[in-house]
């Protein structure tokens, strides 16, 4: 235990450490630099609900997209299904779950594809198209290992495959995870976070949609030239965030009928402006939950500033009912709305199983 918190609270204070440092580091000269960028979209309704303001404090198989830390929650077996109709008519599906192995580990698998319809073949010779369709295929593989530490500390780690690909050309590489939740308080209802996510190395696409055939000026000879594309980097950040539940009637631990959290967390993107989430959820018992947030970053009040379609306001709610008591098992389903300017929002429909 002592070699554990020597490797973890250091962790945690270089992260104290570093923000007020990185509070405005967002680098806004590189922003759009970065690739694979479907590593940023949170496809699960419960956290998007309130723009993952809940890094400190997410549970189960979502907690692999926000703060990996947050899947050694999982009590026995979590299975869940997600349908996100996301901007541009792009629709997104996930699945995954989440085993406990062990004692205090946890074993995640998560996958999200990204659906993007039949999209018309150009050319320069044929700019009005007419000569077939094509659809790009963008998934993303999770695997994940999270574990208790203690009655108060959590960590994971998350390995993700990335592949972006079309009829010929493609890109594949991997990224890395790696968070940290801490609990404290009375009734475990304070709440801290750090995760950092995306770190790998860098992606190219390679393919024969790269390659044409030329003829050589000097010699007439026709042959096949490749072209190279240029690497890309993986958009990287780091998550900072805390919670706090209210209960009430708060006389005791038994009687926590309605739950208020407040919650915040802070983005240091690596390729795109920083950002401050701030959000509130009402529980009763573990039965409805209500929540609502705002994700604010520099510029987005200003039309010739904003580099986000969102505009900032986030809400959900969630309906969780027993199945087996005695088991503890629970369908529920989650249902979240992020405004956006243009587009109509994005909608986020998800049903989970907890076994």
């Amino acid at each position: 235990m002592k070699k554990t918190m020597k490797l973890i609270l250091p962790m945690f204070a270089a992260g104290i450490i570093s923000f007020p440092c990185s509070t405005f580091a967002g680098n806004e000269d590189r922003a759009g630099q970065a690739g694979a960028t479907e590593l940023l979209i949170n496809p699960w309704g419960r956290s998007s609900g309130w723009g993952g303001a809940n890094t400190s404090s997410v549970r189960g198989l979502e907690a692999q997209f926000l703060n990996v830390a947050g899947t050694a929650f999982t009590k026995k077996t979590e299975l869940q299904f997600s349908r996100t109709l996301w901007i541009a008519d792009i629709k997104i599906n996930s699945f995954g779950f989440t085993q406990r192995v062990g004692a205090t580990g946890v074993l995640g698998l998560g996958i999200m594809s990204m659906d993007f319809g039949d999209i018309p073949i150009t050319t320069v010779d044929l700019p009005e198209g007419g000569i077939g369709t094509y659809s790009p295929q963008f998934l993303n593989l999770g695997i994940s290992y999270a574990k208790a530490f203690s009655d108060n500390i959590y960590g994971g780690i998350n390995l993700k495959v990335i592949s972006e690909a079309i009829s010929d050309v493609q890109a594949k590489g991997i990224a890395l995870d790696a968070g940290i939740q801490y609990v404290t308080g009375k009734y475990d209802n304070i709440h801290f976070g750090i995760s950092l996510k995306n770190v790998g190395p860098r992606m190219r696409f390679r393919g024969d949609g790269l390659s044409f055939r030329g003829t050589v000026p000097s010699t007439g000879v026709t042959m096949t030239v490749e072209q190279r594309s240029a690497e890309f980097e993986l958009p990287s950040l780091v998550n900072i965030g805390g919670a706090y539940d209210f209960y009430l009637p708060n006389d005791s631990s038994a009687q926590k009928t309605h739950r208020i959290t407040f919650a915040a967390n802070f983005t240091s993107n690596s390729f795109s402006k920083d950002q401050f989430t701030f959000g509130v959820e009402y529980g009763f018992r573990s039965f409805l939950m209500v929540r609502a947030g705002y994700t604010y970053e520099k510029g987005m009040s200003n039309d010739d500033e904003r580099t986000t379609c969102f505009t900032g306001p986030n809400a959900g709610f969630t309906v969780e009912i027993p199945m087996n008591k005695a088991k503890g098992s629970t369908f529920g389903m989650d249902f979240g709305y992020r405004a956006t300017q243009p587009f109509n929002g994005v909608l986020y429909i998800c049903a989970r199983m907890n076994l």
